[in-house]
């Protein structure tokens, strides 16, 4: 995006969401980095942003949590007052066997992915309408569109991710009257930082890579840079889209 742009970011301590903050990062950038419980992973985020020229504040909150997406869009307006771009990149895979699930489980997994985006849409809608550049980007996952015997599967994450999906196009249409556009990028299988983890093993993952056709997981830099197009002048007359970054699994 332009200089100036002002961003919230959720989910921001690491992988796609960090990658994102520092290419946003740049003199004149307002953002705002959102981290459920990793104060210490944002600040570095936030640290390098700041060296980059940005100007950064952060927040913490479970967004599986009512309000929770309200106070990150609240700490935003009170820094800051404008708001051009919001990602609700924030979510988590729940590797858990239909057999072993609790109805809290599943409840958790609509909160924090589908719930929480419509909490930060409904929130940040008079401030984008503002803006005159408006953008809505929601991460979906992979999760939704692979079922495949070969792989695992996240039933939960499956259901509620599908769901962002379906609000992203349903949104699209009803922010349209205020020059907003809502799309949504699904990133494949992608690489996570050291230290972080999302239940599946290093030998799974290596067998995974194997049936990816170009032969290897995706980078946080990879979706990154599509999230960041959407955000972009460029597109501007895209809306309503699901955007697949997978490296062409099927």
């Amino acid at each position: 995006m332009s200089d100036g742009t002002a961003a919230l970011v959720t989910g921001a301590a690491s992988g796609i969401g960090a990658a994102l903050a520092l290419r946003l990062a740049q003199p004149g950038a307002r953002l705002t980095l959102h981290t459920r419980r990793s104060a210490d992973r944002l600040q570095a985020v936030a640290e390098q942003a700041r060296a980059k020229g940005a100007e950064v504040g952060t927040v913490l909150g479970d967004l599986a949590e009512a309000g929770a997406g309200r106070a990150a869009v609240k700490a935003h307006q009170e820094r800051f007052g404008v708001l051009d771009a919001l990602v609700a990149n924030a979510g988590f895979p729940l590797l858990i066997p239909l057999e072993d699930m609790t109805p809290a489980d599943i409840a958790y997994a609509f909160q924090g992915n589908s719930q929480s985006f419509f909490e930060l849409a409904q929130a940040g809608q008079p401030l984008l309408s503002e803006s005159g550049q408006g953008r809505i980007v929601g991460v979906s996952s992979f999760t939704a569109h692979v079922f495949r015997t070969d792989m695992p599967q996240f039933p939960a994450s499956a259901a509620s991710k599908g769901a962002v999906e379906t609000a992203v196009r349903s949104l699209s249409l009803a922010l349209a009257k205020d020059g907003i556009t809502v799309n949504c990028v699904v990133p494949g299988y992608i690489r996570k930082d050291a230290g972080t983890a999302d239940g599946i093993d290093d030998a799974a993952l290596q067998q995974i890579e194997t049936r990816i056709p170009l032969s290897r997981l995706g980078l946080p830099e990879d979706v990154a840079g599509t999230i960041a197009f959407l955000l972009g002048p460029d597109a501007a007359y895209i809306t309503g889209q699901i955007i697949h970054v997978n490296g062409g699994l099927i």
